[in-house]
């Protein structure tokens, strides 16, 4: 062991039944410097930093900081050992303010016993500044867009003065701007003698910030390296052993109908009354076509489908469904019509924790397998194993915990779920959000497939790669219009880039 190892995993071991997550890793974190852990939905990444946070105990194997053996009973050993972790999937709770958040558990007091609001709101606006955010202590978490909410858990975990500090997915919300921040804080926790295990499924972002690649798949560790050594060709292989894509364009049928037309649209923007989110919309998706939008956060993507799917009202305009209007329908009555969305935050806003992957699955075809009063218990199983089977759903039973499942997995079953009510348009808003290469790819494949039987689709993208695949038109919002619109032949990523506005740089930093 170098003298420079901080905290090690020694022939760690983890099996929950069956299921043999981790299979005798070995892995080092080094001081003052950032080692990115790489590998697939699955391969046993978040298992191991649960395991290295405390939050999970090890089935066999050991951890050594420092070169002393240490056990954690908790998270908050670990963390009074000076280990912290960000978890990938938001932990806030939504109807406290960001103070309360930070300090949960762990709240300044006055002598008097009371807590010290001014203290800790005080504190709290210097770590705000220190990420470059206007986000008021006060404030609730309910009030704020997801990649606030991000930059919230950051600063959670910066609070604590962690001298390991674990990120698991930490810019998976973030705009570009937002993640040169971070990266700005993480080189001057490096610089400080912190050290970091960066965990992010963005590689050239998560390239671009290492200094030690750790590759893991299946359980094992299969590769380790300088990354000023190796590329992202290396990085991928590594990873999913096998070449792999996110696919071509399906072919489009000639004079193919229209599916979904927006005319003269307008949506104004929730958070800032009398400001418009997207503006003077016009343009057309035909049936069997892929249709990419992209643009930089608050270019008005996310509330553009919010609204074509009856979550925001319109400010005015049309939305027609064929040559349905369909703008003054409800969420409900859209899905029956043929119009479905994925949202963005599938833990909030697209599964049910409480479900089973079955439950979830069947959840927005209710109406199709109600016999009189009673549900159809033989329908719903028929249409949950027409579920897994057509979106691949890696599972070991419709019966387990929706939470069983892997990032990319769970995206496949919010994607089936919403295929179930057999729609003419699906609008998917940013679907790679938190899963690995390998599962990205699965999901862009099943898209293309889905629009080569006639489906028509709409997703969102804040990554250039994600435009140059399976998407027969991009078109680039900004500020809330279009500001350019592509065939995939005339798509290049610079061309899409300069029409959203961000510079090359800025895209190298923050994708």
């Amino acid at each position: 062991m170098t003298s420079d190892v901080v905290l090690r995993a020694v022939d760690v071991t983890k099996r929950y039944g069956g299921t043999h997550a981790l299979k005798g890793v070995d892995f080092e974190v080094h001081e003052g410097r950032v080692t990115c852990l790489f590998g697939e939905n699955g391969a046993g990444k978040s298992t191991l930093m649960k395991i290295l946070s405390g939050i999970e105990r090890p089935s066999s194997g050991a951890l050594e900081l420092r070169g002393k053996r240490v056990e954690f009973g908790s998270t908050v050993e670990a963390r009074d050992n000076g280990i912290s972790i960000i978890h990938q999937e938001l932990s806030l709770a939504p109807n406290l303010s960001v103070a309360d958040n930070i300090f949960m558990g762990r709240e300044k007091t006055l002598t008097t016993g009371a807590v010290d609001f001014k203290s800790q709101n005080k504190e709290v606006a210097g770590l705000m500044n220190r990420l470059e955010e206007d986000i008021s202590p006060t404030s609730l978490v309910s009030s704020l867009r997801l990649g606030q909410q991000q930059l919230v858990e950051i600063a959670r975990a910066l609070s604590v003065n962690a001298r390991i500090l674990i990120m698991d997915e930490p810019t998976s919300a973030l705009s570009a701007s937002e993640v040169e921040v971070l990266f700005k804080v993480i080189r001057e926790l490096t610089g400080s003698g912190v050290s970091i295990v960066y965990i992010s499924h963005h590689l050239e972002e998560a390239m671009a910030i290492s200094d030690q690649a750790t590759v893991l798949r299946d359980g094992n560790i299969v590769a380790n390296a300088q990354v000023k050594d190796v590329n992202l060709d290396w990085v991928v292989g590594q990873m999913v052993g096998r070449d792999f894509h996110l696919g071509s364009p399906p072919e489009q049928k000639p004079n193919a109908p229209v599916a979904l037309e927006l005319q003269n649209v307008s949506v104004e923007d929730i958070n800032h009354p009398g400001r418009y989110a997207v503006q003077n919309l016009d343009f057309v998706l035909r049936a069997g076509e892929i249709v990419c939008i992209y643009g930089l956060m608050g270019a008005g993507r996310t509330e553009l489908l919010e609204s074509l799917a009856g979550r925001v009202p319109l400010a005015s305009g049309r939305v027609l469904l064929g040559s349905t209007d369909i703008s003054g329908l409800s969420i409900r009555e859209r899905i029956s019509a043929g119009l479905g969305l994925v949202p963005e935050d599938r833990q909030r806003d697209g599964l049910v924790q409480t479900m089973s992957v079955g439950r979830n699955l069947s959840l927005a075809s209710l109406e199709g397998f109600i016999k009189g009063l009673f549900l159809n218990p033989q329908r719903e199983s028929q249409i949950i194993d027409d579920g897994i089977r057509n979106v691949h759903v890696k599972t070991a039973s419709p019966h387990s915990a929706i939470g069983s499942l892997s990032g990319g997995n769970q995206q496949k079953v919010v994607i089936g779920k919403m295929l179930a009510t057999d729609p003419n348009v699906i609008l998917l808003d940013e679907p790679s959000r938190g899963i690995d290469i390998g599962a990205k790819s699965e999901v862009f494949g099943l898209l293309s497939e889905q629009a080569g039987k006639g489906l028509a689709v709409l997703y969102s993208t804040s990554e250039v790669g994600e435009c140059l695949s399976i998407a027969n038109r991009v078109i680039v919002m900004s500020k809330g219009r279009i500001s350019a619109e592509f065939t995939a032949e005339e798509a290049t990523k610079e061309k899409i880039m300069a029409a959203s506005g961000e510079s090359e740089a800025a895209h190298t930093n923050g994708n």
